[in-house]
């Protein structure tokens, strides 16, 4: 039950804010057949979209840097990252070599049953899992949810624009580090949208969290929350005080994210 808190907490939150800097267009849809003349049924409510075209952001002021390869991209991660975290705070908490490709490994994971830690992009919460009671009363322990709370507090009080902003200067290698995983002709900026609305979809945990220890490892005494995936898991064990700060933050950042969906310009233009 030892995994790492920050994929979520920041991976996600980094991933699905930069995906407002990703400019895509999608060629425009016919128009609709017209009904019928002899029934005026009410319009259905339109699908939910699952390709997430960005509006151009407003010409910058110079022209960026050119990137360097992804393979030699850690440098320029951390300078940019730096801006928004302290450097130590960096070596504290992410796994730096590599570091564009373990947060794009770990964002894809967190809606799967594991997420790898050798791929992972942060380092596991210090401390031990704390529980409580014995046998059938046996439960996640309240004091366990404190080792999150510095945590959530951080990922709370970053400033999105700013995010933005860092992983717009970055987000091409973001997009090459998914097509190499294994998607070359998926947008990595869709499947943030995916895993913010997975995560969004976790049920509220009871007042009381009972476990299991068959083996080694902890599990979920509740058959439907062991069958969570790796990412709503970590939610429920941060604590409901933690996860509702960090629901409400993925919320606000979905709501910016989607916001800026392109629209078709009139007369095709591009």
């Amino acid at each position: 039950m030892n995994k790492p808190i920050w994929p979520l907490l920041l991976a996600v939150v980094l991933g699905i804010v930069g995906s407002i800097a990703w400019y895509l267009y999608q060629p425009d849809a016919p128009p609709p057949a017209p009904p019928p003349q002899a029934a005026t049924p009410a319009p259905a409510p339109p699908a939910a979209p699952t390709h997430y075209p960005i509006e151009d952001a407003a010409p910058a002021a110079s022209p960026p840097k050119p990137l360097p390869a992804l393979d030699d991209s850690d440098a320029a991660a951390q300078d940019a990252l730096a801006g928004l975290v302290e450097r130590q705070t960096l070596s504290d908490l992410f796994q730096l070599k590599g570091l564009i490709r373990r947060i794009v490994a770990t964002i894809d994971n967190l809606p799967r049953e594991k997420v790898s830690a050798r791929l992972s992009s942060f380092k596991p919460v210090p401390g031990h899992f704390a529980t409580a009671g014995t046998d059938a009363a046996l439960s996640i322990s309240p004091a366990n949810y404190q080792r999150y709370t510095p945590y959530v507090r951080l990922a709370g009080a970053v400033d999105a624009r700013k995010l933005a902003a860092v992983y717009a200067q970055l987000y091409p290698l973001f997009q090459q580090a998914y097509a190499d995983l294994g998607y070359p002709n998926s947008y990595f900026n869709d499947r943030l949208v995916q895993v913010i609305d997975h995560l969004l979809a976790t049920p509220a945990a009871p007042a009381t969290l009972r476990l299991v220890q068959p083996n080694l490892l902890y599990q979920y005494a509740d058959p439907e929350l062991e069958s969570l995936s790796a990412g709503q898991k970590i939610l429920l064990r941060m604590g409901p005080d933690n996860a509702a700060v960090v629901k409400g933050k993925l919320q606000e950042i979905r709501a910016e994210v989607t916001s800026r969906v392109h629209r078709p310009r009139q007369g095709g233009e591009r």
